[in-house]
């Protein structure tokens, strides 16, 4: 088998979640990072010489020196994301951001407009829909391992974090945990889309959201955003969810899907390999149960390059980029759409603003179900 040509990618932006990225595509020789920006001057001299990258000065300078068409990653903090995202995209290029796509929906619609009208791609985060988790967990609902699923309760609880030593928290080029961004932002903003993507990408568009979210620790540290938010989210294809994020309740981020013959059940959002595993439903002993270890599902054969755990996760961050990069050489639809990451923002936004006093809102934005990656089929 030949070699795979190289292809490259520029980042914008040298942060804490700039240093995932660069362990990622360790695991992706294919790919090099050409160019990488920051505005500020010794965070980006830190980065590139930790990564050995070439820093240039300026974002335009980057975009100057890239040939049309090139893919540029957007990992600035989120208040920069609509501003940074549309430079890219007037100067030709396509664009996968970190999440969200843009803090106002107006931003993200002009985002996505942009995108189409220059034939770009455009493509937001998290990615680990494409991960061997979610991908199991969509071939087991696929083969009907749990029958038809009836209801699914998706959890992203990380915790009390502001009681956590997240000071200590620094990257592997030295960056700090971005602790004022996550706590103005709001954990839901920040969180949200690591189920979310799984959702729409196994079940499709969300029709409705009723929503409620709260500020339930108002002495955080620069926060004044909700961290507490709930919804229960009605798909177009008839299917019920309830999702909640919060930076208050003890650690839980789990997904199960309850079907008619048992519950499929992965414990960890941010792991590309967590166990996919059906509990089968038993009557014992007059009562009904679900078996307490179950049965783990897994794919036969290669799927991912891996990724070591580093903190919280091991996530191949990664994998997006790939797949634009593969979808272009390609020339086919790319898996992470721009319907799908202006769906995920519109629903995201929702819960977010929710507010204590709930609402109900229909999704104006639509978007398919993600074909699902060869090595699942």
């Amino acid at each position: 088998m030949s070699k795979r040509a190289v292809r490259s990618v520029s980042i914008i932006g040298c942060g804490f979640v700039a240093d995932l990225y660069m362990r990622s595509f360790a695991k992706h020789p294919d790919i090099a990072v050409t160019q990488v920006y920051d505005q500020d001057p010794v965070r980006l001299a830190t980065f590139a010489n930790h990564w050995n990258l070439h820093a240039t000065d300026s974002i335009a300078r980057l975009l100057n020196n890239l040939p049309a068409g090139s893919l540029i990653l957007n990992l600035t903090n989120p208040r920069a994301h609509f501003e940074v995202s549309q430079a890219c995209l007037d100067a030709g290029h396509h664009v996968y951001s970190e999440k969200p796509l843009a803090l106002k929906m107006q931003e993200a619609q002009a985002l996505y407009d942009l995108a189409k009208g220059k034939n770009l791609l455009l493509a937001s985060a998290p990615c680990s829909i494409l991960g061997e988790s979610a991908q199991t967990l969509a071939k087991a609902i696929r083969d009907n391992v749990c029958g038809q699923v009836r209801l699914i309760y998706a959890d992203l609880d990380d915790g009390f974090i502001p009681q956590a030593p997240y000071r200590n928290w620094v990257s592997e080029s030295g960056a700090l945990w971005p602790a004022q961004d996550e706590f103005s932002v709001g954990c839901t903003i920040e969180h949200a889309g690591y189920y979310l993507v799984w959702l729409v990408g196994i079940f499709g568009s969300v029709r409705r959201i009723v929503a409620a979210s709260a500020e339930t620790i108002p002495e955080k540290p620069g926060g004044s955003a909700p961290d507490f938010a709930t919804a229960t989210l009605f798909f177009d294809n008839g299917l019920t969810a309830r999702l909640t994020c919060s930076i208050t309740a003890s650690h839980d981020h789990r997904i199960r899907m309850f079907g008619d013959t048992g519950v499929l059940q992965v414990r960890n959002a941010w792991d590309n390999t967590a166990p996919v595993r059906f509990h089968r439903r038993i009557a014992f002993r007059r009562r009904l149960v679900e078996h307490p270890i179950g049965r783990r599902i897994r794919i036969a054969g290669p799927t991912h390059p891996k990724v070591k755990r580093w903190g919280a996760a091991a996530m191949n961050f990664a994998l997006g980029p790939a797949e634009m990069l593969d979808a272009l050489n390609e020339q086919r639809p790319c898996r992470l759409s721009a319907d799908l990451a202006l769906h995920l923002n519109e629903v995201t936004l929702a819960i977010q603003n929710a507010g204590n006093s709930g609402a109900a809102q229909d999704m104006k934005t639509h978007c398919e179900p993600i074909p699902a990656m060869v090595w699942s089929t």
